[in-house]
């Protein structure tokens, strides 16, 4: 059920800013990626049984960065953690914020133990974060090592589905989990999570395709059909 209401605000919004707003055409693709990044958000991270909690400024803030490191040992299993004391340290970082400094120590810590598979896969996920989610050749490089260490491993896969939805790349990371699943042995860390997500993904990405209004090509010219040449001066739209 909360499901239908997420996506009728987002239909609606659609539609006021489309139409009652006069949004202009070229902008409806901008507006629309917009709200799939959002209900991608949600698919991802929202809780919607769980009442709220008013918490102040500061303690909110830190309770998002200790959300990484948690996610982080939610997809490695107990034998796989780092010996390595240095990550406590690079934790405290993450959490508040500080992705470079973090990144740095553990770069430290792959080069004296390149087997680490804990701390690589912690250098990327504070890589991205430091590249405010976004993929980068270094931290792609950090996952790669992660997945060479530990193969069956799930974390590095879902990681970089997770960057992969903050870009937009909605069926990149879909078919991203997948395969990882699939490359994965039943009992691995975090598939039940996996699982989840990917079933949350593909919930979304349906409502979508059935629920969303028509859009136009991302290479067509504002107002015109894919092919066709634009009109000259296109018809205003009728207020809804």
């Amino acid at each position: 059920m909360t499901w239908l209401v997420v996506i009728a605000m987002a239909l609606v919004a659609f539609l006021v800013a489309a139409f009652v707003f006069k949004l202009d055409k070229s902008l409806w693709t901008s507006l629309g990626a917009a709200l799939g990044f959002g209900l991608a958000g949600y698919a991802l991270q929202a809780s919607p049984d769980l009442p709220s909690s008013p918490r102040s400024g500061e303690e909110g803030a830190e309770a998002a960065q200790f959300n990484i490191v948690e996610a982080r040992r939610e997809f490695v299993a107990q034998s796989d953690w780092s010996p390595s004391p240095i990550l406590v340290t690079s934790d405290a970082m993450a959490r508040r914020g500080r992705y470079a400094d973090a990144a740095q120590m553990l770069a430290g810590v792959t080069r004296e133990n390149p087997q680490d598979f804990e701390a690589w896969l912690a250098q990327g996920i504070a890589l991205t974060e430091h590249a405010g989610g976004a993929l980068t050749q270094a931290s792609l490089y950090a996952y790669q090592q992660a997945a060479t260490v530990r193969p069956a491993s799930l974390a590095p896969g879902y990681f970089l589905g997770v960057s992969l939805i903050r870009q937009g790349r909605l069926m990149e990371a879909r078919q991203v989990w997948i395969d990882t699943l699939a490359n994965a042995p039943e009992d691995a860390a975090g598939r039940a999570g996996l699982e989840e997500r990917l079933a949350r993904l593909d919930q979304m990405l349906n409502a979508m395709q059935e629920g969303a209004p028509p859009m136009p090509p991302a290479n067509a010219a504002p107002g015109a059909e894919q092919g066709a040449e634009p009109d000259p001066a296109p018809a205003e739209q009728p207020a809804q």
